[in-house]
């Protein structure tokens, strides 16, 4: 409501029947907050016609130390038979806030993919709504998020299975560091004439730190017999059997937890499916994570 009542700028994508964009299309919003506290509210709406293809890639960039506050809304229409890849990138400033929902609808036989990799803001709250409106439309939601130094991260999705033959993966890590706090809630609706629904949803964590915080609730509600859906969490630290095997091989303590770290983080990243977008990403997560100095090259 309240990015609707200020709304100023923002970017509209229009992909037409049948045509198929091979390259990715990205959109690039950057805070500077030069002199004095500032607030924006981007509006972005992406139509995908019937059989039309087509990749997005947000980037929200903050070039300024400076508190500040992103409140943005995507909205995306997925017609009948089209596909398509969306990617977001949050690396906003240490003391920014970041408030972002992305609400995406889906028509029969469509196929969306979105990923969201959080890393900066000292507070940031990621709405993710779906809803597979028409027959055989199938959706996936992953997501990665790295907090640390008192920042605290909440995601929150839902995905409506509102028609029947629909399927969903949805798969989001988390990595805790000192003082950070990460939120994961995950909710699966199954509407009432859904059948042969196949729901499958993970929330995995991993503490680096005994002040790190998560709290991690996925959940299911299914009102139709004839489905498929699981849902699960973990919790835990890094494996000391791992560390002491590489540290057996002549590896040093920071280089050893580095790389768990990021082989952690790189078991989603791994599902992104351009080469270009998948090496710029995991190079911004593998730039956030403790030592990087000395095992980074060894990427």
């Amino acid at each position: 409501a309240l990015n609707t009542a200020f709304i100023q700028d923002g970017a509209f994508v229009h992909i037409p029947e049948g045509k198929r964009i091979l390259q990715p299309i990205h959109l690039l919003f950057l805070s500077t907050a030069p002199g004095e506290t500032t607030i924006s509210h981007p509006r972005n709406l992406i139509i995908l016609d019937d059989n039309s293809q087509a990749t997005i890639l947000e980037s929200y960039v903050g070039l300024s130390p400076r508190a500040y506050f992103t409140n943005s809304v995507t909205e995306i229409a997925v017609g009948e038979n089209a596909n398509l890849d969306h990617y977001k990138l949050q690396r906003e400033s240490e003391e920014a806030f970041h408030i972002a929902t992305l609400q995406i609808h889906q028509g029969r036989s469509s196929k969306a993919r979105a990923f969201d990799v959080t890393l900066g803001g000292v507070l940031t709250r990621n709405e993710v709504n779906g809803v597979l409106a028409g027959a055989g439309a199938e959706c996936a939601l992953d997501g990665l998020y790295l907090v640390s130094g008192g920042q605290h991260v909440d995601n929150h999705t839902r995905i409506d299975h509102a028609a029947p033959q629909t399927t969903s993966r949805e798969a989001f890590r988390g990595i805790i560091g000192e003082r950070g706090r990460g939120v994961f809630n995950g909710k699966v609706v199954v509407h009432r004439g859904a059948e042969g629904t196949d729901a499958q949803q993970s929330s995995d964590n991993l503490l680096l730190s005994e002040r790190g915080e998560i709290d991690t609730k996925p959940e299911l509600e299914i009102y139709t017999d004839a489905v498929k859906c699981a849902h699960g969490a973990t919790v835990g630290e890094l494996d000391p059997d791992q560390l002491f095997y590489m540290r057996s091989r002549g590896i040093d303590e920071g280089t050893a937890k580095g790389l768990l770290t990021f082989a952690f983080a790189n078991d989603v990243l791994r599902r992104i499916e351009l080469p270009e977008v998948r090496k710029r990403v995991a190079s911004s997560v593998a730039g956030e994570l403790p030592d990087y100095d000395s095992w980074g090259g060894l990427l």
